[in-house]
C-alpha cells in the first residue's frame, strides 16, 4: 500500500488510517515523554482555548493514556482532555472501564484523528513499525489535522521506557529531536541509537549527521568517565556540555539535561 492510500488526505475517512499495531506497553513506559510534553509543550496547552490532547495509538492497554491525563492535569491545568485513539475497536472496548469522561475517553481512530482538532498529540511506538517512506505522510497526516499552533510528538522507546527518543512536529514539520535515557541504568548513550524514532533509526550510518551525534555524545561520556563517581547524572552533564562546546546546537540548560535528556533543532540531524 502507498504511502498516499496508507495516510490519506483531505476530509475525514469513513475508515482509520493506519494499521493495528503490536500494542505493547508497560506502565510508566512513557514517563520520560510525558514529563518533557509538561515541561515544552505545558505553555501551548496552558494557552489554547480547548486544552485537547490525543494520545494516538496507546496499545493493548489504556494505562499510558491514563497516565499522560493525570500527568497533564497535575502539571499543565486540571481541565485537559486526553483522547486515547486506537484503530482496532477491541482495544477500544477494552479501556471503557478506565474512561473518566469528559477528562478521558477512548474512540476508534488513526492518523485522521477520528475529526478531532486537538492541540497536542502524542504517538509513542506507532510509526517504528512502519516504512520510513511513509514518515513523512503520517506527520503530515496528524499536523494538518491540528488546532491551529498545535504539535505532534511522534518517538518510540524500548519496553521499560528507560532509553527513548521523539520528534516535535509542527505545521511547518519537524522542529526538534529530544534523545532522553534513564541515567541510572545508562552504559553508553549508543544504547540510544536503538531507539531512534523511525525517521532517523535507520539513518545512523556514516555520512549521515545523526551518526555523528551519537558518536561525539558517546566520545564525551567516555572522556567524562572521571565524574563517574559523582554519579551518573553530573556524567551525563559534563558528556552533553562536551557535545555543545564542540559546536552542536544543544537546546536548553543544564537543569533541562539533568532529567537525561538532550534536545537538538531538527536541521541539525536531519537525514542526508
Amino acid at each position: 500500500m502507498s504511502p498516499g492510500r496508507r495516510f490519506g488526505t483531505g476530509a475525514t475517512p469513513a475508515r482509520p488510517l493506519g494499521v493495528v499495531t503490536r500494542g505493547t506497553t508497560n506502565p510508566n513506559r512513557l514517563r520520560r515523554v510525558d514529563n518533557w510534553i509538561v515541561d515544552n509543550c505545558g505553555d501551548l496547552l496552558r494557552a489554547a482555548p480547548e486544552p485537547l490532547v490525543v494520545d494516538l495509538g496507546y496499545g493493548a492497554t489504556p494505562v499510558t493514556a491514563v497516565e499522560l491525563r493525570a500527568r497533564l492535569a497535575a502539571g499543565v491545568r486540571p481541565d485537559v482532555r486526553v483522547v486515547g485513539l486506537e484503530i482496532d475497536p477491541v482495544r477500544v472496548a477494552a479501556a471503557a472501564p478506565a474512561a473518566d469522561p469528559p477528562w478521558l475517553t477512548f474512540a476508534r481512530g488513526g492518523f485522521e484523528l477520528a475529526g478531532l482538532r486537538p492541540a497536542l498529540v502524542r504517538a509513542f511506538n506507532v510509526l517504528r513499525q512502519y516504512d520510513e517512506s511513509e514518515v513523512a505522510d503520517a506527520w503530515r497526516t496528524v499536523t494538518d489535522r491540528l488546532a491551529p499552533g498545535g504539535v505532534l510528538v511522534e518517538g518510540t522507546c524500548d519496553e521499560l521506557g528507560r532509553l527513548g527518543g521523539w520528534v516535535l512536529v509542527g505545521a511547518e514539520g519537524p522542529r526538534t529531536l529530544t534523545l532522553a535515557a534513564k541515567l541510572t541504568t545508562l552504559e553508553s548513550p549508543a544504547q540510544l541509537a536503538e531507539r531512534l524514532p523511525k525517521a532517523l533509526i535507520h539513518r545512523n550510518v556514516p555520512g549521515e549527521r545523526i551518526h555523528d551525534l551519537l558518536r561525539a555524545l558517546d566520545d564525551a561520556w567516555r572522556s567524562a568517565a572521571g565524574y563517574a563517581p559523582f554519579g551518573p547524572r553530573q556524567r551525563w552533564l559534563r558528556a552533553v556540555a562536551a557535545v555543545r562546546e564542540a559546536g552542536w546546537p544543544v537546546l536548553g540548560r543544564p537543569h533541562h539535561w539533568r532529567h537525561g535528556h538532550l534536545t537538538l533543532p531538527w536541521p541539525a540531524i536531519s537525514p542526508g
